[in-house]
C-alpha cells in the first residue's frame, strides 16, 4: 500500500473519530461518495489505522471481595460482578480491574516486575499512558521464545515500560531448561543474575495463575507439558501454578523435579515482594486460585464473581472435613 493511501485513511479517520464529522461532510471535502467513506473508515480499522476500545462500566461484587480479604488475608480483592460467558472477554475486563489496581500504586521510582499470559496481557492493554520518573520494569521469569509473541514476558515488560516511560530489564533466559544443572548454570550467569536479583526487589509484580487443566494450561498451550505431563502432575496433587512453579492444593510447592528447571523468581522471593497482583478468571481455575491464596504468594487477587464463589466454597468444604477429621 502507498504511502499516499495511508494518508488518506488516516485522514479521513482523524476527521470521522477525532473531529466528529459527517460521512457527507468528509465525503464532500474529498470529492467521494457517502458509501466509499463509509469503506475507507473501515480499511483503517482493518489495518490498525484505528483502535476502537469499549470500556465497560465494571461492577464489582464488594460482599465477595470482604469475605475473600477475610478468608485469605488480603490487602484487597477486586471482584467482577456478573462475568461475561465468553472467555476472552472475560480476561478483557479482569484486566481493566487488574489495570485499576495498579494504576493507584504508581509513583516516581517504582520497580515493577511482570510475569507472562494473557490476563498480564489484558492488564498492560488496559493501562493508560502515565510518565513516570526513574520506574524499572523488570520480567520475573524466564521467556517461552516462541508462540504468541504478546503474551510473553519481554514483551509485556517492554510494553508496561514504554506506558510508564520506564526503563525495563529483560531476563534473557527461557521459562524452563532440560534439566537442573542446566538450570543452575543460567541462574550463575551474570546477567541472569543481575536480573532475578533486581526481580527480589521490586515493590510490586503482576501474576497470573496458571491451571493443569488441559483446554486452559497455558504451560501446554506454549509447548512446554503434554497433557500426558499434565495429568501426570494432576496424579502427584498439583492443581496449579505461580510464576510457573507447580503448586498442591494446599498452595505448598510439588512437582520439583519440574520446579527446578524453571528460570525466574522463586516462591519464596515471590512472597517477600510487598504487594503481588494475581489477575484470573474461570471456575476451571478456581483450584489453582485456592492454592495460591493458601501459599499466600497473593497479596491483590482480581478474578470474576463466579469463579470466587467457587474459590470460597472449595475452602469451606475443606476446613469443614479438617475440623470433622479432628
Amino acid at each position: 500500500m502507498t504511502s499516499d493511501r495511508l494518508e488518506l485513511l488516516a485522514q479521513v479517520a482523524t476527521w470521522y473519530y477525532e473531529e466528529n464529522l459527517g460521512q457527507g461532510d468528509i465525503a464532500e471535502r474529498i470529492g467521494r461518495s457517502r458509501s466509499m467513506v463509509s469503506r475507507l473508515l473501515q480499511e483503517a480499522r482493518e489495518r490498525g489505522l484505528v483502535e476502537i476500545r469499549v470500556h465497560y462500566p465494571l461492577k464489582t461484587d464488594t460482599e465477595l471481595q470482604q469475605r475473600l480479604c477475610e478468608a485469605f488475608d488480603l490487602s484487597e480483592a477486586r471482584v467482577l460482578a456478573e462475568p461475561p460467558n465468553q472467555y476472552e472477554e472475560l480476561l478483557r475486563r479482569l484486566g481493566e480491574l487488574g489495570a485499576r489496581s495498579l494504576y493507584q500504586r504508581l509513583h516516581d521510582g517504582i520497580r515493577i516486575g511482570v510475569g507472562w499470559g494473557t490476563a498480564l496481557h489484558e492488564i498492560v492493554r488496559a493501562i493508560q499512558e502515565s510518565p513516570l520518573q526513574e520506574a524499572v520494569v523488570v520480567q520475573l521469569i524466564g521467556s517461552l521464545g516462541y508462540g504468541d509473541p504478546l503474551v510473553d514476558g519481554p514483551e509485556q515488560a517492554r510494553w508496561l515500560a514504554q506506558k510508564l516511560d520506564a526503563t525495563h530489564r529483560i531476563l534473557h533466559a527461557p521459562l524452563i531448561v532440560e534439566n537442573e544443572d542446566i538450570a543452575q548454570a543460567l541462574r550463575r550467569e551474570r546477567t541472569v543474575a543481575e536480573t532475578l536479583a533486581l526481580a527480589r526487589q521490586v515493590e510490586v509484580a503482576l501474576v497470573g495463575i496458571g491451571t493443569v487443566d488441559p483446554p486452559l494450561s497455558s504451560l501446554q498451550r506454549a509447548g512446554y507439558l503434554s497433557e500426558s505431563d499434565l495429568m501426570s502432575l494432576k496424579k502427584i496433587g498439583v492443581v496449579g501454578d505461580v510464576v510457573a512453579r507447580q503448586l498442591d492444593e494446599q498452595g505448598q510447592p510439588a512437582g520439583d523435579s519440574f520446579n527446578e528447571r524453571v528460570i525466574g523468581i522463586d516462591l519464596d522471593h515471590l512472597c517477600a515482594i510487598p504487594t503481588v497482583i494475581g489477575v484470573a478468571g474461570g471456575v476451571v481455575k478456581a483450584p489453582a486460585i485456592l492454592a495460591a491464596l493458601r501459599g499466600g504468594y497473593v497479596d491483590v487477587l482480581v478474578t470474576d464473581a463466579t469463579t470466587a464463589l467457587k474459590v470460597l466454597t472449595l475452602h469451606d468444604d475443606h476446613s469443614t472435613e479438617f475440623n470433622d477429621a479432628a
